[in-house]
């Protein structure tokens, strides 16, 4: 067999793809197989050939390449394996972790089940990485003093708000539930990454069923979903298929735009519109949603079009005070850290 090693840069961003928040074999096999179309120059396959090709194969093909280029970078390479306690407790440690996360068949065992060297891939880690790479140096630390357990990964998680282990899923409608609830949950003393609470906005309520239907066959965590008033429809979608390990929320009224209190609105837009322009409540139509004002708004301020993302980050930079934070919107808090 005849490949080109990968840079350290490639082994980097492999690494980074082989541990998010994503499906174990869709990751490792879509990360595995990249390696083997681009480096591997004999044989060569196509992709169609590897998605016929066993498990265990790809796993040997891509953990040959991978420990090569490490081992290219590294000549001194074996004083850096003698860190960990033994070798393999890092790659016992994602395994378990993968394992539960998700509902796993045997062929992902095997991709889990591989001789990459982790030890030596980790000290290509600095600080400036990703989050989920930042975890597994700490746990690499760890690993070279004990065989971390599972109150081992909680306070290493807590202690350096690593977000991972994940430990529940939080699946929104939208963009500002995605951006704005961290927040307000941190400013309330929960923080998502030290609590190892994944958010992730569906896209609408529709794709939040469908999102929830497909979550559930791959997923082990608990899920907490949120959806907003107009979605009581979907939820009896949902319900037939409810794990009793999850939660549903439904906001009270509206959306959850309308969960965030009118002081913060009127202060997130005149620290916007401070050198031209100031609102008051008065701009405000009762009868109106709070999107619909805000759209309102902005068109007679003569602003840029008013879209949910943008105007969600710059509420972020304006939360400063407890007033700031519904009642709902503290209530929804609590029921995920439940």
């Amino acid at each position: 067999m005849k490949f080109k090693n990968l840079t350290k840069e490639q082994l980097i961003i492999s690494f980074d793809r082989l541990t998010r928040f994503k499906p174990t074999k869709e990751k490792y096999f879509r990360v595995f197989s990249d390696i083997i179309l681009s480096n591997l120059t004999e044989p060569v396959y196509k992709k169609q050939e590897l998605l016929n090709m066993s498990a265990d194969k790809i796993t040997k093909i891509a953990e040959e390449i991978i420990n090569s280029s490490l081992n290219d970078i590294y000549t001194a390479s074996a004083s850096v394996k003698n860190l960990s306690k033994e070798k393999g407790t890092l790659n016992k440690v994602i395994e378990n972790y993968e394992n539960s996360l998700y509902i796993n068949d045997s062929d992902t065992q095997k991709y889990l089940n591989n001789n990459i060297d982790y030890d030596l891939l980790v000290s290509l880690i600095d600080e400036s990485c990703p989050i989920n790479l930042r975890w597994l140096k700490s746990l690499h630390s760890l690993s070279c003093v004990k065989s971390p357990g599972k109150n081992d990964l909680l306070k290493l998680r807590h202690e350096n708000g690593l977000k991972y282990p994940i430990q529940k899923l939080l699946l929104v409608e939208g963009i500002t539930e995605e951006i704005l609830l961290p927040v307000f949950s941190r400013y309330l003393g929960f923080d998502f990454y030290k609590e190892g609470i994944q958010i992730f906005a569906a896209g609408g309520k529709n794709q939040v069923v469908k999102m929830y239907y497909k979550l559930i066959e791959e997923l082990k965590i608990p899920i907490f979903v949120l959806l907003d008033k107009d979605a009581e429809n979907n939820i009896e979608q949902i319900k037939p298929k409810l794990r009793n390990i999850d939660k549903i929320h439904l906001v009270s009224c509206g959306e959850f735009e309308d969960l965030l209190p009118r002081s913060l609105i009127i202060k997130t837009l005149n620290n916007e519109l401070s050198n031209f322009a100031y609102v008051t409540d008065e701009d405000f139509e009762a009868d109106f949603s709070t999107a619909v004002n805000l759209d309102n708004i902005f068109k007679l301020k003569g602003l840029h079009e008013f879209k949910k993302a943008e105007f969600s980050k710059l509420v972020k930079d304006s939360i400063s005070e407890d007033s700031d934070i519904s009642p709902e919107i503290a209530s929804i808090i609590m029921e995920i850290g439940l």
